[in-house]
């Protein structure tokens, strides 16, 4: 490679297809990457390791060791960042040590859902709720008790406000589990 510098930068002919896109997340250290990328104009690749091994080693940041980070940031060097920036994801100056995220990593947020614990997945919810409401209007056709003791345009207006408490719901969660490079990804509990 020689004192030149290179470029690494994606385009949206070379964007990464789904089954790629799939293959580069299934990478932990490169999810740690796009996270912590993510929201920012530019990251310098030093401070991206540091990040990315306090997340591994599931410590601060401060108490990262050198030999920690070196080991991150070969990795982000060598391999991670380039496939990124191949799949048009970031642009990589490796000359600057500077790594900055393209428009197309903000449309595949969706993929880096995480479904901790027992929450139960969005689609699987909205889906039972749509069961629910399908029920609810039948039983309200028949008028079947005690569904009958009440109005149509009630049980309607039920449905109607159990979407929309939903919506607001889902809203306001995915906006705290949108990537933004601050803070941790979801999946890393430290206990700080």
């Amino acid at each position: 490679m020689g004192s030149e510098a290179r470029l690494l930068r994606g385009s949206g002919a070379e964007r990464a297809g789904e089954e790629e896109l799939f293959d580069i997340l299934s990478n932990r250290r490169r999810r740690y990457a796009v996270f912590a990328i993510s929201g920012h104009e530019q990251v310098d690749l030093g401070d991206l390791a540091r990040r990315i091994a306090a997340w591994e080693n599931e410590q601060p940041e401060a108490e990262v060791t050198s030999t920690e980070r070196k080991r991150v940031y070969t990795a982000l060097q060598q391999s991670h960042v380039p496939k990124l920036a191949e799949a048009g994801l970031v642009d990589y100056d490796d000359r600057a040590a500077v790594v900055r995220p393209q428009p197309a990593l903000e449309e595949y947020e969706v993929y880096m859902e995480v479904v901790r614990g027992r929450e139960i997945p969005w689609n699987q919810y909205y889906l039972g709720l749509s069961g629910v409401a399908v029920a609810l209007v039948l039983a309200v056709y028949v008028d079947a008790y005690p569904f009958a003791a009440f109005p149509d345009v009630a049980w309607m207006a039920a449905i109607v406000a159990a979407f929309t408490v939903s919506a607001v719901a889902h809203t306001y969660y995915i906006r705290g589990a949108r990537l933004s490079g601050d803070g941790t990804p979801p999946e890393v509990e430290l206990d700080e």
